[in-house]
């Protein structure tokens, strides 16, 4: 747990922010969406968990039946409530994000 002194992150690994933002429901999903290439970080395809999101970043993640397109606001201190996890980020495009 951070100290209060000490200020945010600047970075957070991307499966840990995936779960914490409520896209996936366990970290060992969010860890097979990123291996398995169903994840954009500003238009390039990561396939490394660990790596580190930034604020501002874009987020592409195609799941089984949608398309999200996500900028991260914040990284959040814990999984939260789903009200909690929305804070995270701002969900570009249509929002309904189905496949056509």
């Amino acid at each position: 747990m951070r100290r209060p002194e000490e200020s945010p992150p600047e970075r957070l690994r991307i499966d840990v922010w995936l779960w914490r933002a409520r896209v996936a429901r366990t970290r060992a999903l969010a860890v097979g969406l990123v291996q398995s290439g169903h994840v954009r970080v500003n238009g390039q395809r990561v396939r490394a968990p660990g790596h580190g999101l930034k604020r501002g970043d874009v987020l592409t993640i195609a799941l089984s039946a949608a398309v999200r397109v996500l900028r991260v606001a914040e990284f959040g201190e814990r999984r939260g409530p789903a009200a909690e996890a929305q804070a995270l980020f701002e969900e570009l495009g249509d929002g309904d994000g189905r496949l056509a």
